[in-house]
C-alpha cells in the first residue's frame, strides 16, 4: 500500500475540488451542495484531499458564497462561461502558490487517501508534464496532477476555442497511473437517482 506524502511533498501540491458545472444531468442543481448522508457531496472532496496537500481550493461558478463557507478560497473560471473542467483547471492554475495542482470533482465521495501519493509518483518517475488517473479501462482526466507551468498553454488552448480535455493532454507528456484496484475512486453523482442508489450504499456499509 502507497503511503502518505511527507509534508514537503505535500507543500507542492495545492488541492483542487472541480465545482464549476452547470449539472444538467442533475436538473442544473449545484452538485457539491446536494447532500449526501447528512452533508454536502464536496464535504467528502475536502476530507479526502486536504491531508494530501499543502493548500487547497475550490472551483465554482456560482453559490460561490456557500462554497467560501467551507474555509477555503473559491475561484471561478477565468471567463466564467462554464467551459468545463480544462477552464476550472486553468483558474486553479492561475492561483495555486505551489508548482503543482491536484484536481478531483466535487461529485466523487469516495476519494483515496493516497491519490496525491500515486500521481505524484508516476510524474516523477516518467518526468511527466501531468499525471493522470486510469481506471483498467479508461482515463479518468479530471483526477489529474499538474504542473502549474502548463498555464500559458491551457489558456491558449482555451482561447482558440478548444475543450476537449483528451485532446489538450496530448499535446503533452502524460503519465497513466493505474487505479484499477481502486475503481471505487471514480464512482460519482450524475442524476437524482445516482445519489439516492450511494445514499442507499452508504447506509449499508459499516
Amino acid at each position: 500500500m502507497s503511503q502518505p506524502l511527507r509534508s514537503g511533498a505535500r507543500s507542492r501540491i495545492t488541492g483542487v475540488i472541480l465545482a464549476g458545472g452547470r449539472a444538467r444531468r442533475m436538473g442544473g442543481m449545484d452538485k457539491g451542495l446536494l447532500e449526501l448522508g447528512g452533508r454536502p457531496l464536496i464535504t467528502y472532496a475536502i476530507a479526502a484531499l486536504a491531508p494530501q496537500v499543502g493548500d487547497l481550493l475550490i472551483n465554482a461558478n456560482r453559490n460561490l458564497d456557500r462554497y467560501t463557507g467551507f474555509g477555503y478560497p473559491v475561484v471561478p473560471d477565468l471567463d466564467g462561461s462554464f467551459a468545463g473542467p480544462l477552464a476550472g483547471m486553468a483558474s486553479a492554475m492561475q492561483a495555486a502558490p505551489t508548482p503543482l495542482i491536484l484536481t478531483a470533482p466535487c461529485d466523487s465521495p469516495l476519494l483515496p487517501g493516497d491519490l496525491a501519493q500515486r500521481l505524484l509518483s508516476a510524474l516523477e518517475a516518467e518526468r511527466a508534464d501531468l499525471a493522470v488517473a486510469h481506471d483498467g479501462e479508461r482515463l479518468q482526466p479530471v483526477f489529474s496532477l499538474l504542473h502549474t507551468r502548463l498555464l500559458e498553454d491551457l489558456t491558449g488552448y482555451l482561447d482558440s476555442g478548444e475543450r476537449k480535455i483528451d485532446r489538450w493532454f496530448a499535446r503533452h507528456r502524460v503519465a497513466r497511473v493505474d487505479f484499477s484496484d481502486r475503481p471505487e475512486t471514480f464512482l460519482n453523482v450524475n442524476t437524482p437517482e445516482e445519489l439516492q442508489a450511494l445514499e442507499q450504499r452508504l447506509r449499508q456499509e459499516p
